[in-house]
């Protein structure tokens, strides 16, 4: 895989708190960096506006985390041939890219997701718990892939395939639908360990 062909997005909607730090740490992997505000309405914008290196495009209105995802698929693509999405809480450590990059078969081109360890922490919110399992259930119920973090945000999707697969969910489902439907289209979709960073009474932004 060429390096020089993967980009990195961040979608971002009232992290404040978090998203100067997620971005200057997302910088150290010296890969193209899309940050897609959806529609901040705290400081979000001013945190990050002056930061050099990165592209910032903004909605106008939030519009949800898919419409967000899809924002920087477009405007990455033709540049480059994979995207990482990350979030903007500080759950991803960025080094974990590159687990993501290795974990992709020679010659195939799947979506890589990232199965967050730790997640039985004290800290982890027990809604998150919670809604993996459930979540992992719909997937597979509906004729997914049998993976075990399907609403893991650290993820690796090749372009343009994941720009084709006609995922109408545009909020946070989004995440959930694309896994559904590129086992349908034959994408396979394959898992590799990654870290998790939860703080307590940290921000959680959906």
């Amino acid at each position: 895989m060429d390096k020089n062909r993967i980009a990195v997005v961040i979608p971002v909607y009232n992290h404040e708190s978090k998203v100067a730090q997620v971005v200057k740490e997302a910088l150290k992997l010296h890969l193209p960096l899309f940050i897609i505000d959806d529609g901040s309405t705290d400081s979000t914008y001013g945190r990050i506006k002056d930061i050099s290196h990165i592209t910032i495009i903004r909605h106008a209105t939030n519009r949800g985390k898919g419409a967000a995802i899809l924002t920087g698929f477009a405007a990455a693509f033709p540049s480059v041939d994979w995207i990482i999405t990350m979030d903007a809480d500080g759950q991803h450590c960025p080094e974990n890219v590159w687990n993501l990059i290795r974990a992709v078969p020679h010659g195939e081109r799947p979506i890589i997701v990232g199965l967050r360890e730790g997640m039985d922490h004290r800290h982890v919110p027990w809604s998150s718990r919670f809604g993996r399992v459930f979540s992992n259930f719909w997937v597979r119920a509906s004729g997914g892939p049998n993976i075990r973090d399907t609403q893991s945000g650290f993820r690796l999707y090749p372009l343009p395939e994941a720009m084709h697969l006609n995922v109408r969910a545009r909020r946070f489902q989004f995440e959930v639908e694309i896994l559904v439907r590129a086992k349908w289209h034959g994408i396979p979709v394959l898992e590799t360990p990654v870290g998790v960073t939860y703080e307590a009474e940290e921000e959680r932004v959906s």
